[in-house]
């Protein structure tokens, strides 16, 4: 155990008998907002490096898409995106191959950026039912002409 390994036990060690906070976990937050201009890229990136917790903020201004790193709530980014005036929604893509059928009307977006569908949940809605042996009964293969229905 090196010095900074001692450091760590003593801290947790001392800290133990005082009251434990919860620690955040860093969270990674994309957001699509419309910016136009390079000074719409610097009013945003200045709003949200200003939101506490923030550690990181990369702007792509060709796909439209900020994505903030830190030690946030997806929430409080979101707001605080909002108070630019800008559109602003939460990145809805993702890779088409981390959806079932990424080539319905709900998922396919002629605006997503290359390899990108919209994030939608499970897109079928049949149901699996048993076969019901009635329907079988009612047509024979044996004898089409005894239809039970006529």
């Amino acid at each position: 155990m090196g010095v900074q390994g001692t450091l760590e036990y003593l801290s947790d060690l001392l800290s133990s008998t005082t009251k434990k906070k919860k620690k955040k976990q860093i969270q990674t937050v994309s957001l699509k907002i419309r910016m136009d201009c390079d000074g719409c890229v610097r009013k945003v990136k200045h709003v949200l490096s200003g939101v506490k917790g923030v550690k990181k903020v990369d702007v792509d201004m060709k796909q439209q898409k900020v994505t903030v790193s830190g030690y946030v709530e997806p929430k409080k980014v979101l707001k605080a995106a909002q108070s630019t005036k800008k559109k602003v929604e939460l990145w809805p893509y993702v890779p088409y191959t981390m959806v079932a059928h990424p080539y319905v009307s709900q998922a396919y977006d002629k605006k997503a950026p290359p390899n990108m569908v919209r994030k939608v949940g499970d897109t079928s809605n049949t149901k699996e039912t048993t076969f019901d042996d009635s329907y079988a009964e009612m047509f024979s293969d044996e004898n089409p002409n005894a239809c039970s229905i006529m």
